[in-house]
């Protein structure tokens, strides 16, 4: 209570009305695998041209690797899908050492590290000039230590015949090349307090390097301060890599664990799980543990081989789909033009597209399957691995394999044709279904923190009460719950029906929610008789 103490007018703001609840994202993809380049600690791109500025583009293999990659497959098949923001935690062997040079100078000068590890820092090269502001004519003026630095990368490594691409002299060197890469930052300061300090500027803004600055670097052409001693690591990375190292500080953790700690993120794929299957049980774990996420799954080319009718899914959980054939797409950089690639991007693009136009509560299925490639290529290089047809998937559908089906014979393209989770249980058993209570689960948790040590009694159950009907009434009215009337669709208790003495004494306020969420059409009948002019209906 306020105190009145002097007599006078007060003029005082009150709360009136429910708290509102806001309904949380569904879309966001968190995906772990491997990249030609980039930072490992995780972070949000939102479209294929700032994924390939931070990570680099296609890469098939990592130098010395044997793996093949599917992770930048997947990131354009999410984005061509129109899925809109995508975390990554990229993934490089416990061994892996990122590349470095030390610039001469003052003080120690500056160390220049790429911003991950891997061999393809050894692409990086550093050239130091005079920076653009610095007046030769007046040494003691406050800019005559500032710099300016040039960063070049060469994907495939530096040429031993390399020639300045920025000098115009060398337009014409038969020997020049493009870098893929080029970055440039005038105007450096050394000093810390300056708003134009070199780390300052460089370290938040440059996809290539980090930078530790001492004191003023010697100036240096390119060929002269190249980044060295970058390796992959020994062999691939492993399932430990895709999980992440728990003894990590917790803001420094990479792979899966590196994404638990982002609340944001509602679906989870790692697209490698085609090769390395033993990590699928970790993603479940993930999903079950903190129930605001959904993994997608495909099927391993062994698994696609097998016989249909005793394929099922991996792992019974109620927390992810699994999905089948591989998707044929655009791979310019190989020698066919092509390569076949798990779905797993495609389909979770086309769950945030779903999210995005009807809502979670829509099966994402009998969608159009985008960024793939439409047409037969000829002898077997079709769209997909391979054609399943009706009776087929008669037999995958009651298990919960879901599948991808050509339908360019009747006009319809290639769409996703299956909504199921990969539980048994059949009040699971639907993809929207599970999808829908994460995210009012997910909403109401984070809508209802102010309730945390509030008073346990009859005016705060009655602000719950409110708070979550008045959101419950505007899910259902957006068509994500069953019911002609609120009644039907949703129930909301929290009185002294749903707590005990014990309860209170033990500061647990329970609040009982019930919600009747719609389900597919996934068996659309039409029965039809023959009616003659005597039939009496």
């Amino acid at each position: 209570m306020p105190e009145y103490l002097a007599p006078g007018v007060y003029v005082e703001e009150i709360s009136t009305g429910p708290r509102p609840i806001e309904g949380v994202g569904t879309s966001t993809l968190g995906m772990v695998g491997q990249t030609e380049r980039g930072p490992v600690l995780p972070r949000l791109v939102t479209s294929w041209e700032e994924y390939v500025r931070w990570y680099g583009t296609y890469v098939d293999r990592v130098p010395g690797g044997t793996q093949l990659i599917y992770l930048p497959y997947a990131v354009r098949g999410f984005f061509d899908n129109a899925g809109q923001r995508l975390i990554i935690a990229r993934v490089t062997a416990a061994d892996a050492i990122a590349a470095t040079a030390q610039l001469a100078g003052a003080n120690g000068a500056v160390t220049v590290s790429a911003i991950g590890p891997g061999a393809w820092g050894n692409g990086i090269m550093v050239r130091v000039t005079a920076a653009s502001a610095v007046d030769p004519a007046n040494p003691g003026s406050p800019t005559a230590n500032w710099f300016r630095l040039t960063l070049l990368y060469y994907r495939d490594g530096v040429s031993p015949n390399f020639v300045d691409p920025t000098d115009p002299a060398n337009f014409g060197n038969p020997n020049r090349r493009d870098p893929d890469v080029i970055e440039d930052y005038d105007n450096l300061s050394i000093v810390p307090t300056d708003t134009n300090f070199a780390q300052s500027v460089v370290n938040p803004a440059s996809k290539l390097v980090s930078l530790i600055v001492n004191g003023r670097p010697n100036d240096v052409v390119f060929d002269q301060a190249v980044l060295q001693n970058g390796a992959n690591g020994a062999a691939d990375p492993v399932i430990g890599d895709y999980e992440g190292d728990p003894a990590d500080p917790i803001e420094r953790r990479t792979g899966l664990l590196g994404l638990a700690g982002i609340d944001d993120i509602a679906l989870l794929a790692v697209p490698d799980e085609i090769v390395i299957p033993d990590i699928r049980p970790v993603m479940i774990q993930q999903c079950e543990r903190l129930k605001d996420r959904f993994a997608i799954l495909s099927a391993t080319a062994g698994e696609q081989n097998s016989d249909v009718t005793t394929l099922r899914p991996p792992i019974d959980t109620t927390y992810a789909a699994y999905y089948l054939p591989d998707v044929r797409v655009p791979a310019p950089h190989t020698p066919d033009g092509n390569i076949l690639v798990p779905p797993t991007g495609h389909v979770a693009g086309i769950y945030a597209r779903v999210d995005t136009e009807r809502g979670v509560h829509k099966a994402p299925a009998n969608e159009v399957v985008r960024g793939i490639i439409n047409r037969d290529l000829g002898g077997d290089r079709k769209p997909l691995r391979y054609i399943l047809n009706k009776q087929q998937q008669d037999f995958l559908n009651p298990k919960g394999v879901n599948v991808i089906r050509d339908f360019r014979a009747d006009g319809r393209g290639i769409r996703v044709w299956g909504a199921r989770t990969e539980s048994s249980d059949g009040m699971w058993k639907y993809i929207n279904v599970r999808r829908l209570f994460i995210f009012v689960e997910e909403s109401i948790d984070q809508g209802t923190q102010w309730a945390v040590f509030e008073p346990n009694y009859e005016q705060t159950w009655s602000a719950i009460r409110l708070s979550v009907a008045a959101f419950l009434r505007t899910v259902w009215r957006n068509g994500a719950l069953a019911g002609v009337t609120e009644d039907e669709a949703f129930f909301v208790k929290c009185d002294r029906t749903t707590m005990t003495q014990d309860d209170w004494d033990n500061g647990r306020l329970i609040c009982l929610i019930g919600i009747a969420p719609v389900k597919p059409a996934e068996f659309v009948i039409f029965r039809i008789s023959q009616k003659t002019v005597e039939a009496v209906q």
